[in-house]
């Protein structure tokens, strides 16, 4: 029993020391709060994204694809004249191999690239007030590349396909054309003033739309005669009270008073609550109200000029003589052909 007690103690006072030593280190190591210098702090970095650039209006497709409306006269040569596998097939798309009536002679070398355009007839349009036809609607079909040169005649590789390529098709040399560049799109103003710049109307658009939204191809009868250029912006807008698919007759919605609108017995009134109110004789002596209601006709002929209504924005892509062609970017409601147009 006092051999357990002695050890007992000992270990005890052992712990105690080990305590003591511990606290000593742990002073030595951390000075006083006082005298301590402030642990750094890493420099706090601002990160600035960098600025996206705008995306082009139109792709390769819709640039290169768009059609055009060409006023002078269209040479009808070179023109896709056959096919590599023409026994079995009348169409060619992207990858095939076509034969056109040019070769050596005509000045044709390997490498050469053309449009592949198909005239579709002479345009005229109701809306235009210019005066003639506006031009000969050319379809674009895609581009091919010449591959192998003979002496009149050559073959050559669709490149690029925006519908099947057809016989008969015409070449003529690729353009370089530019997409114009997105702009930052604000609030539209959806009864701005006109600016009074140019002025004409959509006349058509590709693949014969007639109710049209955004990134649609339209044809509108303002050229380089009109001094209008690539990369422009227009308004389109129509007055109001006009277009939409439905109209509202100018018809009243109900009569003004009527025995209808009463019992026989009670005679809760006679007028009804929808019609347009009575006129104002006020400036006649003895009368105020007469039981005569005014018109909508007779409204809005009095009216003063009320705002346009605008309907979205275009921008040109490309410009012929009498027409252009233009990409429509944003809409505000339904656009559809003969809306107006309006240089920004």
């Amino acid at each position: 029993m006092r051999i357990s007690h002695i050890l007992s103690r000992s270990l005890v006072a052992l712990l105690l020391l080990c305590v003591c030593g511990l606290t000593r280190t742990a002073s030595a190591q951390t000075p006083d709060n006082q005298t301590s210098a402030p642990i750094p702090q890493p420099t706090p970095t601002l990160v600035v994204p960098q600025g996206k650039e705008a995306g082009a209006v139109a792709g390769r497709t819709d640039t290169y694809c768009a059609g055009f409306i060409q006023y002078v006269p269209a040479p009808t040569s070179p023109e896709i004249v056959g096919g590599q596998e023409e026994q079995e097939r009348r169409t060619y798309v992207g990858g095939d191999l076509v034969f056109i009536n040019a070769g050596a002679q005509q000045g044709i070398s390997v490498g050469q690239e053309f449009s592949i355009v198909r005239p579709r007839g002479q345009l005229t349009s109701p809306f235009t007030t210019k005066k003639g036809w506006l031009g000969v609607y050319m379809q674009e079909v895609g581009q091919l590349r010449v591959t192998n040169v003979k002496d009149r005649v050559s073959v050559a590789v669709i490149s690029n396909s925006c519908e099947a390529a057809l016989l008969g098709d015409l070449l003529r040399p690729v353009n370089n054309r530019v997409a114009p560049t997105q702009r930052i799109e604000t609030t539209l103003d959806r009864f701005a003033d006109p600016t009074g710049k140019q002025r004409g109307r959509i006349v058509m658009s590709r693949d014969a739309r007639e109710f049209l939204t955004r990134n649609h191809i339209v044809y509108i009868d303002l050229g380089a005669e009109d001094n209008v250029k690539a990369g422009e912006y227009l308004t389109i807008y129509r007055p109001a009270g006009s277009g939409n698919v439905t109209r509202v007759e100018n018809e009243e919605i109900a009569r003004s008073q009527s025995g209808g609108f009463e019992s026989d017995r009670y005679h809760g009134g006679k007028f009804s609550t929808q019609s347009q109110r009575t006129k104002d004789y006020s400036n006649t002596p003895g009368l105020f109200f007469k039981n005569e209601p005014v018109t909508t006709r007779e409204i809005k002929r009095r009216r003063p000029p009320v705002p346009r209504k605008v309907v979205g924005e275009m921008v040109i892509l490309n410009v012929q003589t009498r027409t252009a062609t233009a990409i429509i970017t944003r809409v505000a409601q339904e656009i559809h052909t003969g809306d107006f147009v309006e240089v920004q």
